[in-house]
C-alpha cells in the first residue's frame, strides 16, 4: 500500500483535482468469498453503506465476515475525480478516500451493528491517516444514503466519542456526508477481496480496543423514528 503514497495530508482543491475518465472500472461479477454480486442491483429491502476506515484491504474483511452481510466491495469516494485509478487516489490529487461498500440484509443484521464494526475496527481520531498509512485517502468516513442512516451515524459517533474520551483519546475526525452519499467508484479487480486472494497480505490493525456500549442499538433506534417529527 506504500508504492504510490506521497503522504498528502491536505485535501486537494476541486479545481486542482485530476479530471478522471468516463469509463468505469471493470470488476468481477461475484464476491470471491460470499459468491454474491458486488455490483447493483441488490435484493429489494437490503441496505447499503459506504465507509472508510483506512487501508481498504483489511477493512473489507471486517465486513464480509459479519453474519447477514450480503456483499462487499472496495473503492473510492468523497473526492472529485471520476472513475479514478489506485495510483491517482494515492497521489492525493483526487480527494477520494479508500472505502468499503457494505450491503446487508436488515432481517439478519442491523444498521447499528454495521456501524459498531466500523467504529471498533479503526481509530477515528487520527485524521488523514491510519497508523503508518499517511494521506487523505486513509481518512475515516461514513457516506449515508438517507436521513435514518445519518441519524444512526451521528448518534453512534457521539456514543463512541464518549467512550474514547474516557480512555484519553482525542476528538473523532470522521467525515459524515450525505444524503445523498457521494458517488462510489469501484477499485480495480485485484483490490476486491484482496485478503482472500493474498491471505498473508498487508493488514494493519488500528483498532483502539474501545467498544460501544452493549445497549448501543437500543439507544440509536428511537432517534431514527424522530425524523420528521
Amino acid at each position: 500500500m506504500f508504492l504510490f503514497q506521497r503522504n498528502k495530508s491536505e485535501l486537494v482543491a476541486p479545481e486542482d483535482a485530476l479530471q478522471g475518465r468516463d469509463a468505469t472500472m471493470p470488476v468481477p461479477e461475484r464476491h470471491d468469498v460470499l459468491g454474491t454480486p458486488i455490483t447493483p442491483p441488490f435484493p429489494d429491502g437490503y441496505e447499503s453503506l459506504v465507509v472508510g476506515l483506512g487501508c481498504f484491504w483489511g477493512a473489507e474483511r471486517i465486513f464480509w465476515k459479519l453474519p447477514g452481510v450480503y456483499t462487499t466491495a472496495v473503492g473510492y469516494a468523497g473526492g472529485f475525480t471520476k472513475n479514478p485509478t489506485y495510483e491517482e487516489v494515492c497521489s492525493g490529487r483526487t480527494g477520494h478516500t479508500e472505502v468499503v461498500l457494505v450491503v446487508w440484509d436488515p432481517e439478519k443484521i442491523s444498521r447499528e451493528e454495521i456501524l459498531r464494526a466500523f467504529w471498533e475496527g479503526h481509530d477515528p481520531t487520527q485524521g488523514m491517516r491510519q497508523g503508518n498509512d499517511m494521506g487523505t485517502q486513509y481518512r475515516s468516513a461514513i457516506f449515508v444514503h438517507d436521513e435514518a442512516q445519518r441519524t444512526a451515524a451521528e448518534a453512534s459517533k457521539t456514543m463512541y466519542q464518549e467512550q474514547l474520551a474516557k480512555s484519553g483519546y482525542g476528538e473523532i475526525q470522521t467525515e459524515i456526508a450525505g444524503p445523498p452519499a457521494p458517488t462510489f467508484y469501484f477499485a480495480e479487480d485485484y483490490h476486491q477481496q484482496y485478503l482472500d486472494k493474498v491471505p498473508n497480505g498487508y493488514c494493519p490493525n488500528h483498532a483502539t480496543g474501545i467498544t460501544l456500549p452493549s445497549d448501543f442499538a437500543l439507544n440509536v433506534r428511537p432517534l431514527e423514528y424522530s425524523i420528521g417529527d
